[in-house]
Parts: structure tokens; C-alpha cells; sequence
């Protein structure tokens, strides 16, 4: 199928006001070319009445007609007042119809057959008509001759006065070519005027047309919907003229956000520092990564478009990411140290040991079987058991009695407790304790625990020095560390995640020494219920 050709924006609006001012031109034309016929009718309808009421009033013309003398001068006095008045042809006759005066003078003394004379010589009327005069279709004004005889008013004779139509009809010509060509001139400047206005919109729309305008705007929105990231556009003044959903979600913010200042939305936000990228700005309890990019007309900055992203959930990915690699590195461990045990195995089976194989696997076995009984009969979480068993590993390594204690039992966990959740708490607070005994010459670590009642609790102790009093409150606060710098996020990322379980950590003091660290998760969350 042939796809249709579209007709671009320019052309639209230049034809839309070609037919605007044509239909405007030639109504207007139309009626002032009426009034102009109209008018110019009237006014030689008067010219011509007035003509004939003249001579037919002039006391010359009366004695002529009665004293029947002297009637050779009518002709003169007619043809000097029809040369005045501009009119083709001045008749005047008597009643019978003999004409005096003439354009014509081979017509002086001939009867006339005019039809038209009845009014004026029956009735004494003055009127106009159009008809066929002596020269051609005419507007006529016909004017009686009266004169006294005695006690009454004789009419001895008419006046004709005559114009010729195709002579009004020609004047009337002149003056509307002079409106065609004033309407041209208002055609061809608003033709002109069409053209440049339909140019100046194709400039401010940067040379789109409407359709590829609808197809940008749903790309944008597209776009703007599926971006992860905040955008925020600002113009050169600081008000907010476009927000993606994105945005409004991290920023709690509803609809009513358009030709905001960015200070109500973003307090620290400063526009001086347009080219600076990765800034980052606090907001309520969350940091933004702020990338701004500006937007240039003519090389001037007239609005700034502003990325954001929550450097919290960036932070929160970096933090789960280590704690799954250090977990990856528990059961790394875990692995080692059972190769080890399986190489000692192995030599003393080939060097003929058959007793102390037996003696070994039987300790092996008596250690691991007390743990694993807790482990897999207590335990019946698959997150927390794995975790255990990386731990364990770890802790063989490291030669650290690390054990599970007897009353220790545990259902399944909640599902809003994620696996992630387990790495980051139990995995920092054990590697904590482990680190706690690194040094010193007991080193035990034990592991408890119970989801009796309404909460989980886990509890590690460690045979460590202990937390010293004063910083027990700053423990948790993000780079404290007593093992230098970059280091003091781990329990910062517990503090965190045990915070957003809606759960609480103790940390005690054993009076032999050694931290007591206990975690309490509820089963639900306040939200769920």
C-alpha cells in the first residue's frame, strides 16, 4: 500500500491564511464593490434629478415656452448645463413631444417617442427610471416645465436628463480596480506575512513537524518511565519543569511539584555547580548521587537537566556483594580444611596407621556430630545453616572453637527475612567475634539461637577483651574501626539492615571478659500486619 504523503507544518499554516485572507479579501471586496455600485448610482440618480428640476426652473427656459419665443436658445442653455453636469444627453420638450434641445442637434424639432413622460406631463412629477433613452439604455430624471397662466399651473413641456449605464458602469469599474489592487496588495502581504510566521514556528520547533514532535514526546516519556534514575529539568531561574516518576518516588513527592523552586525539593541543591558531576547531597535520611548536564540555546545555559541516583541502595548492593564473597569465602574455607583432614586421612592409610586413621575419623566424627545434630535437627532454616557451616569452616581454619550451643532451635524464617539480610548480620557479628579471639590465647566463640515468643534471637559470645563502655554507643556509627582506616562499615551494615527488620541489637559485657552480642528480629513486620 502507498503510504500518504504528509504535508508539513509551513504549508498548512501558509494555506490556512492564504484561504483566511482570500475568503476576508474578497467578502470585503464584494461589499464595498455593492456600496460603491449602489452608491454611485444614488449619487448620479441625484445628479441627474437635479439637473432637470435646474432647467426646468429656469425662468429662460419657461418664457421660452410661454411667450413661444426665443426657443433656439434652449439648445444653448441645455448643452452648457449638460457639459457641466457631465450628463450624455439633456432633452427638453413640449407636450407634444417636439424636442428643442438635443445632443443630437439633427434631432432639434422631431417628435420624440419617449414613453417615459407620462408622470411628468399628466402628474407634474419628478422621478428617475431606467430605461432605453435616445442613446442607449439610461438612468433618466424626467422634470415638468411649469408656467403660470392666470389662476392655475400649466405643464408646458419635459426635461430629460440622460447617463448612460455603461458610462456608470464604467466608473464603477475604475474604482473597483482600485480595490482589486489594494486587495492584492493585502493578499500578497499576508501571503508574505504566512510564510515568515509559519518559518518562525518551524525555527522554535527546530525544524519538526507536529508528528515528529507527538513521536519525540512519547519516546521522552517512554524513556523518563523506564529510567531507574531520578530526572529533573530546571530552567535558568531554578523552577522544576519536568519529573519522571522515578524522581518522585525517591524525592516523596506528588504532582504538584511543576514550577516549584528546586530549594523546596532539593535544599542543597546548587545550580552554580552544573558541571561538577557525582556530587553528592543529603535528603531526609538518604544521599543522592547529582550529575547535572546543562542545556544550551545559542551557547547560553537557559535550564539545567539533573540525574540522581540513591547512593544508599548503591552502598547497600556494594555491602551485600561483600558479605555474599565473604561467605563464598567461609565455605572456601570450610572446603580447605576438610581437603587437610582428607590428605592426613589419606597418608595414614598409606603408610599403614589403620588404628590412628580410625582414632582420627572417630574424633572428627565425634566433634562434627554434636554440631551437625544441632545444626540439621535444631536448625531448620537453610539460610542460617549454610551460613554456619561457612563459619565453621572458617573458624577450623583460623583454629577457633566456634560452636553451636544444645538449646539452640529455629523454624524456618519469615520470608521478609532475605538471605542477604543473614549475610550482612550474622556474618559481621560472628567474623567480629572471630576477630575479637584472633589474638588471644582462649579463643571461643558460641553461637545461640531461639524463635521462642514473637521475635528471633540470635546471641554471639566471643572470649574477646569486650567492648569498652564509652564506645558501645558508637560501635554501630559507620568507619568506626579499632583496625584502621577503611575499615568500620560492617557493623554499621548491621546496625542498618537489623533497622530496617524493625529489630534491635544489645551488646554486654562478660565479666571474665568477652562480648555478648544479641539480635532481635520480629517474626512480622509492622507494615505487614
Amino acid at each position: 500500500m502507498k503510504k500518504s504523503r504528509k504535508v508539513s507544518l509551513q504549508t498548512k499554516i501558509v494555506s490556512l491564511i492564504i484561504a483566511l485572507i482570500l475568503f476576508v479579501v474578497l467578502l470585503l471586496a464584494g461589499i464595498f464593490v455593492y456600496i460603491q455600485s449602489v452608491d454611485t448610482k444614488r449619487q448620479v440618480e441625484q445628479l441627474a434629478l437635479q439637473t432637470a428640476k435646474s432647467l426646468s426652473f429656469m425662468p429662460a427656459i419657461k418664457d421660452a415656452f410661454q411667450n413661444n419665443e426665443h426657443k433656439s436658445t434652449i439648445q444653448s442653455i441645455a448643452e452648457q448645463v449638460r457639459e457641466q453636469a457631465g450628463a450624455d444627453t439633456v432633452i427638453i420638450e413640449d407636450r407634444s413631444g417636439v424636442m428643442y434641445s438635443h445632443s443630437n442637434s439633427e434631432l432639434i424639432g422631431t417628435k420624440s417617442n419617449n414613453p417615459y413622460n407620462y408622470e411628468a406631463l399628466t402628474f407634474g412629477g419628478y422621478y428617475t427610471l431606467e430605461g432605453n433613452g435616445e442613446s442607449g439604455p439610461a438612468l433618466m430624471a424626467k422634470a415638468p416645465i411649469i408656467v403660470h397662466n392666470g389662476d392655475y399651473d400649466q405643464v408646458v413641456g419635459v426635461v430629460t436628463v440622460e447617463f448612460l449605464i455603461k458610462g456608470i458602469e464604467s466608473n464603477i469599474l475604475s474604482r473597483t480596480k482600485e480595490i482589486i489592487l489594494f486587495s492584492l496588495a493585502v493578499l500578497v502581504a499576508g501571503i508574505v506575512g504566512g510564510i515568515l510566521l509559519a518559518r518562525s514556528i518551524r525555527k522554535d520547533t527546530l525544524g519538526l513537524e507536529p508528528n515528529e514532535i507527538a513521536a519525540l514526546y512519547r519516546e521522552r516519556s517512554a524513556i523518563l518511565l523506564s529510567i531507574k534514575e531520578g530526572i529533573i529539568a530546571i530552567d535558568q531561574n531554578g523552577f522544576i519543569t519536568m519529573m519522571n516518576t522515578s524522581a518522585e518516588e525517591m524525592l516523596h513527592v506528588n504532582g504538584d511539584y511543576m514550577q516549584q523552586h528546586i530549594s523546596k525539593v532539593l535544599p542543597e541543591f546548587h545550580m552554580e555547580r552544573v558541571l561538577e558531576n557525582d556530587q553528592e547531597i543529603a535528603f531526609q535520611d538518604k544521599v543522592f548521587i547529582l550529575n547535572m548536564t546543562p542545556i544550551l540555546e545559542n551557547n547560553n545555559t537557559v535550564g539545567v537537566v539533573c540525574s540522581f541516583r540513591d547512593k544508599t541502595e548503591l552502598q547497600n548492593l556494594v555491602n551485600t556483594i561483600s558479605e555474599v564473597r565473604k561467605y563464598s569465602e567461609d565455605l572456601r574455607a570450610q572446603t580447605h580444611e576438610f581437603t587437610n583432614k582428607l590428605f592426613v586421612l589419606s597418608g595414614l592409610l598409606q603408610l599403614g596407621h589403620y588404628r590412628e586413621a580410625i582414632e582420627f575419623i572417630q574424633q572428627e566424627s565425634n566433634i562434627h556430630q554434636s554440631q551437625n545434630h544441632i545444626l540439621f535437627h535444631q536448625i531448620h532454616d537453610a539460610k542460617v545453616q549454610a551460613i554456619l557451616l561457612g563459619k565453621i569452616g572458617t573458624a577450623s581454619e583460623k583454629k577457633i572453637d566456634f560452636h553451636i550451643e544444645g538449646d539452640s532451635a529455629l523454624h524456618p524464617l519469615p520470608d521478609h527475612i532475605k538471605v542477604s539480610h543473614l549475610i550482612t548480620i550474622l556474618g559481621n557479628i560472628i567474623d567480629n567475634a572471630f576477630d575479637a579471639v584472633s589474638e588471644r590465647e582462649e579463643k571461643s566463640v558460641s553461637f545461640f539461637v531461639t524463635d521462642i515468643g514473637h521475635d528471633i534471637v540470635f546471641e554471639v559470645i566471643d572470649s574477646g577483651i569486650g567492648v569498652p563502655a564509652e564506645k558501645i554507643t558508637t560501635i554501630f556509627q559507620k568507619g568506626f574501626s579499632t583496625k584502621g582506616n577503611n575499615r568500620g562499615y560492617g557493623l554499621a551494615n548491621v546496625k542498618e539492615m537489623v533497622d530496617v527488620l524493625e529489630g534491635t541489637i544489645e551488646i554486654q559485657n562478660e565479666k571474665n571478659g568477652g562480648a555478648i552480642f544479641t539480635i532481635y528480629l520480629p517474626k512480622t513486620l509492622k507494615e505487614s500486619t
